[in-house]
């Protein structure tokens, strides 16, 4: 249907800014209208649970707790509880503009009272509430000022009327003050004589005072201001001192040191401190602790109270209430929203398509609503991270819409509450993605993976598997691999193979087949591209004096093993020769080697060049030595002068290699 909203000013209402995340709850302020014809509203922002912190959520739970003891709530079940905190909301002072047309509808927000029962909003659709103010910058909740006091707790207790022949035996002069008596001696026409002296004292002394008489520099001002209510209450207040003598009364009106001034509020506060007032409830209402804290910090609360309502009675009071109308006048008060009619991108499948895949009448096995687990809805919506494939019923989609949480408590519902906003893992604390890293320590995982993981299994569907084959030319399954990090939209690809689908039928998949070769063909490939064997050399090699150094003062290698380079514990470099005690070997490197455990760790393999290779490696320059290790194996030629001969031997021998074998 249509949505009209009329006279909406102050109505709270949804605003949809994602097709993903949660309405907005927002209050109208007013309805401006922009340059180029559109309509934005200025709200005031509520918070949802979903948008504080955890610390705050603690608060907040400590704050429902206190209520529901002073309140003597009924008890409530598990998922009431659960969902009585999707009815909770924050209020706050924060201003935003959006625009009209992202308006969804409109909802209906109290403060809580103390005779509210809570599961009452569980019965109420579109209803919330809201006890706590939240404070975006300073990240702080406290209570609402505006709380309203009905309660046991907050009505006088009125003790029993006493009977006839019963007397009063309380001491009246410590339950009140009396302040004026009417039954006296004095007539009217004598009080209201007095009071038109005590008026006249009030101008004289008025006139009297230097800082009165900048403030009035006129007799009528002063005679105004002396004919206020604290001129009379101090008149009256000095009949009643005086037991309504007025010789004596005349004699305390003019005492010997001057007239007596009585001042009130309006004349306390100057014309600075007025602006300041005016701007601060023009901001905050009559919020007058807010006032006294932000603008008026030197006044008394009571100050703030006295001159709000003095200042009421003034011609200012009435000309900013004049503009104020006008304004509102001048403002938007209507405005017609037609039907938000285009798609929603999270939806699965178009109503109406085939049955046994997304319709009413059948389902896919395995896939069920992630709240109310059904498995048959006449709409699905992709809920949650893309990589976890959750959906939700049409009717949980709503609910998730406007309450910003799911009917029944679910692991994966925090993980959908920020992963349409900062992807799939954007959503989790630091200890949920350490239990899902693979380098986390066993001994530090063990703890996480007992809390937050459970054991599950992925099986692909049917549509999934044929989806593959039938749109290859979208899936690009190579790529994909290749590429692993990069999302796949699997909602446009089902999409797409459900329109393929009954073309593919007909015609059959083309399927490549590879000849594989038998295995004795294998075989004698291998055989044919072996490496060949080098000759066995003539001589014996060299051997290995164990006993020539001591061992230097160097443990065990980093890697918990001998170094490749030692035999018997005994380090050898390069050229076969063995270290002397002052030469530094690369076991004592000052740079940090990580260690790998013994079971990772090779075998060691020691290898000594014969004495006629160190006689050829003479013959080698700098250069050509850092070649042929750069090289190891290739054949490096070397020239002799005499006698005139060349051989093609390896300096540095592999680990494959044979003996040295030196021919002519």
């Amino acid at each position: 249907s249509k949505v009209h909203l009329y006279r909406m000013l102050f109505y709270y209402v949804y605003f949809e800014n994602s097709s993903s995340n949660p309405y907005l709850i927002r209050r109208i302020e007013e309805l401006n209208k922009t340059a180029n014809g559109n309509v934005e509203a200025k709200v005031v922002c509520l918070f949802r649970r979903r948008d504080i912190s955890g610390n705050l959520n603690t608060l907040a739970d400590s704050n429902a707790r206190e209520f529901e003891e002073e309140s003597k709530q009924p008890t409530p079940s598990e998922q009431q509880k659960h969902q009585l905190k999707h009815r909770e909301l924050f209020l706050s002072r924060q201003f935003e503009s959006l625009p009209a047309t992202h308006i969804r509808g409109k909802c209906n927000v109290t403060l809580l009272n103390e005779t509210d029962v809570l599961a009452g909003y569980l019965d109420k659709e579109d209803c919330f509430f809201y006890s706590l103010v939240f404070d975006p910058v300073q990240k702080t909740l406290l209570a609402d000022q505006g709380e309203i006091r009905v309660g046991s707790k907050y009505q006088a207790e009125i003790p029993d009327k006493l009977a006839d022949v019963e007397l009063d035996n309380r001491i009246q002069e410590k339950l009140e003050t009396k302040v004026w008596d009417p039954i006296n001696q004095l007539k009217d026409p004598q009080i209201d004589q007095f009071l038109v002296v005590a008026r006249a004292v009030g101008t004289f002394a008025r006139a009297l005072d230097c800082s009165s008489s900048i403030r009035q520099p006129s007799l009528h001002m002063s005679a105004a201001a002396a004919s206020r209510d604290i001129t009379l209450f101090h008149a009256m207040d000095t009949l009643q001192k005086n037991d309504y003598d007025l010789a004596k009364a005349m004699s305390t009106l003019v005492p010997q040191g001057g007239p007596v001034l009585c001042r009130d509020e309006m004349e306390e506060w100057s014309a600075s401190e007025a602006m300041l007032f005016e701007e601060a409830l023009e901001k905050y209402g009559k919020d007058f602790n807010d006032i006294r804290q932000d603008f008026l910090p030197w006044k008394s609360l009571a100050s703030v109270v006295q001159f709000y309502y003095m200042w009421k009675t003034t011609d200012r009071y009435i000309q900013q209430k004049r503009l104020k109308a006008a304004e509102a006048d001048s403002k938007l008060k209507q405005v017609y929203i037609p039907t938000y009619t285009k798609p929603n991108p999270n939806q699965i499948m178009v109503p109406g398509s085939k049955p046994g895949m997304n319709g009413a009448t059948g389902f896919q096995k395995g896939l069920s609503c992630e709240s109310c687990h059904t498995a048959q809805s006449p709409q699905w919506y992709a809920w949650g991270p893309p990589n976890m494939q959750c959906r939700l019923c049409a009717s949980c989609w709503i609910y998730w819409k406007k309450y910003g949480g799911l009917k029944t408590p679910t692991q994966l519902e925090g993980t959908a509450r920020s992963g349409s906003e900062s992807g799939p893992r954007g959503h989790m604390t630091r200890q949920e993605v350490q239990g899902m890293s693979p380098f986390t320590r066993n001994e530090g995982r063990a703890k996480l993976l007992a809390k937050n993981r459970q054991t599950f299994i992925l099986q692909t569907t049917k549509l999934t598997r044929v989806a593959r084959r039938v749109c290859e030319d979208l899936l690009q399954p190579r790529r994909a691999a290749r590429r692993p990090y990069a999302s796949i939209n699997a909602n446009a690809v089902k999409a797409e193979c459900i329109i393929r689908l009954p073309k593919a039928t007909k015609t059959p998949l083309k399927t490549k087949v590879v000849p594989r070769q038998s295995l004795a063909n294998i075989v004698k490939d291998l055989a044919i591209s072996a490496p060949l064997k080098l000759k066995a050399s003539r001589g014996p090699p060299t051997p290995i004096n164990r006993n020539q150094v001591s061992q230097p003062r160097v443990g065990q290698g980093l890697l918990g093993k001998r170094g490749f380079d030692s035999a018997a514990g005994v380090p050898y470099p390069a050229n076969g020769r063995p270290y002397s005690s002052v030469m530094r070997t690369t076991s004592q490197s000052v740079i940090k080697r990580q260690k790998v455990s013994q079971g990772e760790a090779p075998n060691p393999v020691v290898f000594v060049a014969t004495k006629d290779t160190r006689a050829l490696r003479k013959h080698l320059t700098q250069s050509e030595m850092r070649r042929a290790a750069r090289k190891p194996h290739l054949l490096v030629r070397i020239k002799l002068v005499a006698p005139p001969r060349s051989l093609a031997v390896p300096l540095l021998p592999s680990s494959t290699s044979e003996p040295i074998v030196l021919e002519d």
